[in-house]
Parts: C-alpha cells; structure tokens; sequence
C-alpha cells in the first residue's frame, strides 16, 4: 500500500504521537507507514522501508517464525500492550541487534485491517531493575523470590496486602515466617528437597496449603513455584494466591452434595418402607380374592369376587404407578442391560394383551422381528406394557397392533390403534403426570401416570419415544433400541411362562416363609384351595426348626424377601436347600424396590416376584415348578 493510502487521521495521530517508533504495515505485513521515530532508531530513511515486509526490522533468524506469529494475528487482531513479557528484537540497517519492547494496535480502515506497531528499544543495563520491577508490581497474585537459603529477596505490592506486612518488614526474613508455627519445620524440609531438585510446579497441584497473615489468621492459598537461575545463584519464585473465596463455595457445594444425598438416602429408604408396607395389604387382600374364586360356588357371590377384584386391580395399578413415579423420580431405578431376541419379549407381551383386546371385542395383532436388542428387558416391557394399556383403554373397536422393524441400526416397536386418536395441541402434554385425553369417548378409567413413566423410562435407558395421532383415526406410539448384530446368532432363546396349569389337581408341599400373619394365612388359603400343603415359617431361623419336622424335601419354596428378624428370604431359601441338599425351585416375593433386592437374582432356580403378586400366574408357575423341578423363566 503506496504511503499516500493511509488514512490522515491515523498519520496525524503517529506522526504526533511521542518519541517512540510507530511503523505501520497491512495485512500482508508490507510497511506502508513509520515515523521520525522508527526512521532514527531502526537507521532507515522512510522511502527505503515502504513496501517492505515488515520482517526486515527483524534478526534474520526471527523473520520466518514472526511471518507464522503475524497471519496468526490478522486472524485474531487483538490489542497488545508494552512491557508484555515477550522476548523481541529488532535490527538496525548497519546489522545490529537490540532488544525490543513492541505494543500493536490493530486498525480497521475501509481499505482493510492495518497494524500500527508501537517500538521501544530497552536498555539492558536499565532493565534488570525497572523493568523487572514494573511487571513484578503490575501481577495481579503475591510474588515472593526466594534465595537459596529460604530468605526473602523480592516482595510485590500484592503480597505486602495478603500477608499485612510492610515489605521491610518481610525482606531478608525467612518464607517460614509467613506459615503457621507448626507447618515450619515440614516446609524446611521440603524446601531444601525442592533446592536439590528444582522443578517447576504449577497453581492448583492439589496440595492443601496454608499461609500466616501478620495478625495471626490463617487462610488457604495456592503457590506455583519456579527455579531462576542466575549469575548470583539459584532463586525460586513463588507465585501466591488467596483460595479463601474458593474454598468458602467448595465448602458449601459439599455440604449441599452432602445434604442432597441425605435427602435422597431418606427418600430412597421411605420408598423402599413404602413398597413393602404399602402393597402388603393388597398382597392379603389379592391372595383371599384368589382363594375365594376358588372355594366359593354361588353365582351372585362370584360377581361381587369378579368386582372385588377389580377394584384390586385399580387400586395395584395406581399404587405402582405412584411409586414407579418417585422410584424414577429418586433415582433408584439402575436399569440391568442386556443383549435379548426382541420377539422373546413380544410374544410374550402378547399372550397377555390379547385376553385384554379380545374381553374389549378388539382384534389383537403381533408381528416381531429377528433383532437381538441390548435394553433392560424389564423396564422396556413396562414402556410397551404402558402403550399396549392406553391402546385398549381408548379403542372401543376395530384392532390394536404391535410390530417391529429394523430401521438404519435400531428397533423400531411401535404399537397402533383405531381409537379416538389425540388432537395435536395435546401432544406435547400427554408425558405429563395425570394429563388424560380431553376427547369425546376417552375413557374415565387410569390416572394419567402411564405415560409420565414411559417418558422416565425412555430417558432412563436412552431409547427414543415418539407418538403421531389423528383424532378420530387412531394413534402410533414407537420406541426405538438399539440393535446388536453380532449377537444375533448367539441369542439364546428361553422358553416363556406357560400361562395355564395342567389338567391335573395341583399336589406336593410347598414352605412358605412369610412374617405377616395375615399375608401369611392368605397364602395359606390360596395355596390349600388349590389343593397344595403349606408349611409356614416367619423368619430364616423358624425355617431351620421346621426343617427337623419335614421328612420329604418340598416341591416349592415362597419367601418373602424381607423377615421378622432381621434375616432374608434368600438366607432362608438357601437353608432349606441345604438341608435337603437339594436345589428346590423357589419364589421369592417382595414389595422392595431398593438394590439390596436384586441379591435374589442370584439364586440359582428362582424368580424374583414383584407385590401385589397376580394370582392366576403364580398359580401356573406354581403348577410349572412343581412338575419340572425348575421355575419357569418371567
């Protein structure tokens, strides 16, 4: 750029400005523009230096390394002052080097970006003392050099302010005097390991360290250290700064983490207390319902059974939800991955949802893939467990389907109906706790927690859930899981519950380990009726008595999880098969939610069952247990 291009404001202002050099150059770093200044200091008349790189005011040496320094700047221009600390030189047009403080000033002008570099050449006999000292008073920390001795040489201006010393006071003295009386020794020691090793050694290293203020308080700090040799011997110099603040607010985060994990701990044991005591009575009432059914003949007296299970049913339903809400909630679901055929899961979802569809008068259609899918096979049957439910509850006729395809490395379940469909304004709401669609014809029934939980479960497992409704039409709801091909051919296909129980009368004797008495003689009552004989005990030391008075090992064990003394029903199921020597098929039932429960995973031949137990599936895998020897896989 020709000298004449440059703005008038921006030559008035350098041709005016002090006794420093200014040179100005482009984006292409061309000089198009210096000073009086410059011309004296670099040895230049103006006319020689225009149009040149701006890299012939530098050592040779320099040149190729600032040409990479500056496009990096015309990248970001930015405002750099003097005395920035950087090692420059510069170089005079008879060969010879000197060393260089430079401030830029990016400018932007309407023929582009131009650089107006501020020179000033620095003593070398002044600077050790001037210079040295205005960066040292011009840092925002406390910086304290030490000899090799420990004594104070140089103190800041910040670190007179955090100690409350006069820096008289301080120089000459050893650092020991700024740490509390009984860390002195310690850091003498340390200190004179440093002096045989010097390295360096940033802020924040993750030491707890302390300092001594001149009135005797102490307070947090930081210090990064750096050995600095020189002709004199072997400083170090300490960076200092005070953590107080910073501490103050770690201190709080851990006491709100603390308080936060307490709360949790509170609510995942009242949830826990809550499973359990809430669903023991249902428990009772669903295990007399089923005894019932089967002792009572009376027509009449059948139709008030039929009512009064359903009732049960409502009231089972609305307490799982509730508590599925604030298990999710609380955090106390870990869902279990693992690598399952997706239509194991489908078939058998659908034996149970098509005698829901068929009581309604609605056809139900299944048609599954060949995916092997990684997901929690138990907390993704719930998810579709929810859609099924709301399928059939708002579709008075025509059918509700399930079907699954392969799509770009997933499973896409969906689940479709003819029902009354969903206006879109209310789309977004339905995930919501106890939003019920506003539609002509929605049923009354539910409580508008289905959903809410799907949407927990979806983020849970990270499946992504999705829905497309037209009202009057009928509606999709669709999860999606991912697929694992390499496990396809490995999947292990495990026979389902059967749902019926043989033709023959039910036989053999069955232990049932249960600590509440009216559980307890419920389960009795529905068992006998069934034609099974029950011994009963209430804790896994009861179990070990009535051992001595059973001559024939058992046919099936039933425990609940948690015993009156402190035992569980794994303890007791394991005692028992001890004893006999024999792996006895067994249930163990509970209405716990928490971890300590999945303890009965690990039995061999067992089932862990979830309160209130349904009576007529019990009942068939009773009857399966029984007859093979091994419980059925749920």
């Amino acid at each position: 750029m020709p000298a004449s291009l440059l703005p008038d404001e921006v030559v008035s202002e350098l041709v005016h400005t002090g006794a420093d050099a200014a040179v100005v150059s482009d984006r292409e770093g061309r000089i198009v523009f210096l000073n009086r200044g410059a011309e004296q200091l670099f040895g230049y008349d103006a006319e020689e230096l225009l149009g040149q790189p701006v890299e012939v005011l530098m050592p040779t040496e320099h040149r190729d390394r600032h040409a990479h320094y500056r496009n990096a700047f015309s990248k970001k221009p930015r405002q750099r002052p003097l005395l920035s600390g950087m090692q420059l030189f510069g170089c005079r047009k008879d060969g010879s080097n000197f060393r260089a403080e430079i401030a830029l000033t990016p400018v932007k002008t309407s023929e582009g970006l131009l650089v107006a570099s501020t020179v000033r050449e620095i003593d070398v006999d002044d600077q050790s003392e001037a210079y040295f000292r205005t960066i040292l008073e011009s840092a925002p920390d406390a910086m304290i050099i030490v000899d090799q001795k420990g004594k104070m040489t140089v103190v800041n201006g910040q670190a007179e302010t955090m100690f409350g010393y006069q820096r008289g006071q301080m120089l000459g003295k050893s650092i020991e005097m700024l740490l509390p009386e009984r860390l002195r020794s310690v850091h003498k020691s340390h200190r004179k390991g440093f002096a045989g090793e010097p390295e360096l050694r940033s802020m924040g290293d993750g030491q707890e360290l302390i300092g001594l203020r001149s009135d005797g308080s102490e307070f947090p700090v930081e210090i990064s250290l750096s050995p600095v040799s020189t002709s004199s011997g072997t400083f170090v110099s300490s960076v200092i700064r005070d953590v107080t603040a910073r501490k103050v607010m770690e201190n709080e985060i851990i006491e709100a983490r603390q308080e936060a994990e307490r709360a949790n701990n509170a609510n995942s044991a009242f949830l826990a207390a809550a499973s359990h005591d809430l669903r023991q009575p249902v428990q009772a009432l669903s295990l007399l319902n089923g005894a019932l059914r089967r002792t009572v003949k009376e027509e009449r007296a059948l139709e008030m059974i039929d009512s009064q299970q359903h009732s049960l049913t409502a009231m089972t339903n609305l307490l799982n939800s509730l508590l599925d809400i604030s298990r999710l909630d609380a955090g106390a679901v870990s869902p279990e991955f693992e690598l399952f055929p997706m239509q194991r899961l489908i078939d058998r979802l659908s034996a149970e949802f098509n005698r829901q569809a068929q009581h309604k008068g609605l056809e139900f259609t299944s048609r599954g893939c060949e995916a092997v899918v990684r997901s929690d096979p138990n907390l993704l049957a719930e998810i579709i467990q929810n859609f099924v439910s709301n399928a059939i509850r708002y579709t008075d006729n025509g059918t509700v389907a399930i079907s699954c395809d392969e799509v770009e490395g997933n499973c896409c379940l969906r689940v479709t109906d003819t029902g009354i469909g969903i206006e879109s304004d209310q789309l977004r709401d339905i995930f919501r706790e106890f939003h019920q669609c506003k539609a002509r014809g929605a049923a009354k029934e539910g409580f508008g927690l289905g959903l809410a939980i799907v949407s927990r479960l979806a983020d849970l497992l990270e499946h992504k859930i999705s829905v497309s409704s037209e009202p009057g039409k009928g509606s999709e709801f669709s999860v999606m899981i991912p697929v694992i091909e390499e496990a396809r051919d490995e999947a292990d296909y495990i026979d389902e519950l059967e749902e019926e129980s043989s033709n023959g009368e039910a036989s053999g004797l069955v232990v049932l380990i249960e600590d509440d008495v009216n559980v307890a003689n419920a389960w009795g009552m529905l068992l006998e009726a069934e034609g099974y004989r029950v011994a009963t005990a209430a804790s896994a030391t009861e179990v070990k008595a009535l051992m001595h008075h059973v001559s024939d090992p058992p046919a099936l064990l039933i425990s609940d999880f948690h015993l009156l003394d402190g035992s569980t029903g794994v303890e007791a199921v394991a005692a028992i098969r001890g004893h006999f020597e024999k792996n006895i098929p067994a249930f163990v039932v509970s209405g716990d939610t928490s971890k300590v429960v999945k303890d009965a995973r690990l039995l061999e031949n067992c089932t862990l069952m979830s309160k209130p137990v349904n009576t007529r599936r019990l009942l068939a895998a009773a009857d399966v247990a029984v007859r093979t020897g091994t419980v059925p896989a749920d």
